[in-house]
């Protein structure tokens, strides 16, 4: 999926319509000192170390590519999510 590197949209900052520049969005680590994370090794790390049984989760096939468009004017940032599926990565033109 080709994505041009510059796009028109509506800045909230602004008030207006302006040219923002796109860049894919990359997530961060995940942080071991959640209580998610903390609850999870617990459950895991009790008892006499028996076997522990995770839960398969098939991953989609496909997804929609997320980007941060800045806008040039006074540099606010948003995400901007393309509309379709991709399989392939999505790519700026």
């Amino acid at each position: 999926m080709k994505i041009p590197k510059e796009i028109k949209l509506f800045c909230k900052k602004c008030k207006k319509h302006s040219v923002h520049k796109l860049k894919l969005f990359k997530e961060g680590s995940k942080s071991i000192l959640k209580k998610h994370a903390r609850k999870h090794e617990a459950k895991h790390n009790k008892g006499y170390g028996g076997k522990s049984r995770f839960v398969v989760h098939i991953k989609k096939q496909s997804k929609k590519p997320v980007f941060v468009a800045t806008c040039i004017v006074c540099n606010a940032k948003k995400y901007y999510v393309a509309g379709n599926k991709a399989k392939k990565k999505a790519e700026l033109v």
